[in-house]
């Protein structure tokens, strides 16, 4: 067996300690890359045991930590150093993992503000380092991401989503908190006990927004996510049950378009496509919603609401659509909606009225 030497010990640690913020960026960029390539399903059994594994991790190092301090002291402590780094990089993991699947399920022109939350906690973790060392920080972040696996992980476990599940998602979080402070009192007291208000502050602030921003439909819907989507001309489904559309070819310019223009034929209609992924044993109805926006008061105006149903399972989505009529000139969206009114995507087109059908072509298998 190979043993390290102290000479070796300190070694690594202080040329650990001189390309830390390199080692770190490496670790962050590559982390997130390969979260993006493994992290698949959202209801993977073996994906949501590895997040469970790293707060499981995250938690007992938050522990051992101030257990150290206790009896030795930070300073005088090695341990502590190694502790620390730990515990940034699996913070770093969770964030990580969060970004990838909360990205993948957020529409960025309804949700920013969230995911964007979440980036800073991404940047915290790598730029905060010296702050883990306060129990405060540490548990806040600990909270954070309990409340954000509870959001998806609770709807697959009873295959339910909405607002009671949220809530039950919540109260969850919070007992698993409380239980973590209970050890934690029992580990380092008097530690504990001067700081206990602040941390409860801490966590009830951290209930709060997480709280509003859900109930603003800023939080993305997971476990839903949107796999693919589309306005079109036609869309039909075929013997073998492949959806086929037929489309516009609006050439590479058509891609750097917010608003895609869509030359509508008197007595066309526009079909809006959709394959929502939900996890398998989850059955629901979702919206498409159709608005328009009127250019006199900048406000955007619903048409129809169109319900559909959603069968969970299917890998690349459950896939669905609905057909608008006789459709204005101008710019319209379509909201693809929960419900509740969150938004799981969003298709943007510019209605343009033309005499004739446009040439077009077919886009096979959906």
């Amino acid at each position: 067996m190979i043993r390290m030497t102290p000479w070796s010990v300190g070694a690594t640690k202080n040329w650990f300690i001189k390309n830390e913020r390199s080692v770190s960026t490496a670790f962050l960029i590559g982390g997130f890359i390969l979260d993006t390539l493994t992290l698949k399903r959202i209801d993977s059994l073996w994906e949501n045991l590895w997040i469970a594994f790293h707060l499981l991790v995250v938690a007992v190092v938050i522990v051992l930590l101030h257990y150290k301090e206790k009896k030795v002291g930070a300073d005088k402590s090695g341990t502590h150093f190694w502790l620390i780094n730990i515990l940034q990089l699996f913070f770093g993991g969770l964030m990580s993992a969060f970004l990838v699947f909360y990205f993948r399920a957020a529409t960025l022109s309804a949700t920013w503000p969230f995911i964007l939350i979440l980036v800073v906690a991404i940047l915290a973790n790598e730029f905060l380092k010296k702050h883990y060392a306060r129990l405060i920080f540490q548990t806040s972040f600990l909270f954070i991401s309990i409340f954000l696996f509870a959001i998806f992980e609770v709807p697959i476990v009873l295959n339910r989503i909405g607002a009671p599940i949220f809530i039950v998602s919540g109260a969850i979080s919070l007992i698993i908190i409380s239980a973590f402070f209970s050890l934690l009192k029992g580990v380092i007291g008097p530690e504990f006990k001067k700081n206990r208000i602040t941390l409860r502050t801490a966590i009830s602030l951290i209930f709060i927004v997480i709280n509003v921003l859900y109930f603003t439909n800023l939080i993305p819907p997971l476990p839903l996510s949107l796999k693919s989507a589309g306005i079109y001309h036609l869309v039909t489904r075929d013997d073998a049950g492949n959806y086929v559309a037929e489309y516009e070819d609006l050439g590479w310019e058509g891609f750097f378009k917010i608003y895609k223009d869509f030359h509508l034929a008197p007595g066309s209609p526009v079909y809006a496509y959709s394959a929502i992924f939900a996890p398998s044993d989850i059955n629901l109805n979702v919206v498409h919603e159709w608005q328009y926006l009127d250019e006199e008061s900048d406000m955007w105006v619903d048409k129809s609401r169109i319900p559909l149903p959603v069968v969970g399972g299917r890998d690349g989505g459950f896939r669905t659509y609905s057909v608008g009529y006789d459709l204005q000139s101008g710019r319209w969206r379509l909201n693809v909606e929960t419900q509740n009114g969150q938004v799981i995507g969003r298709l943007f087109f510019n209605i343009i009225h033309v005499d004739e059908v446009p040439a077009l072509k077919n886009s096979q298998n959906l």
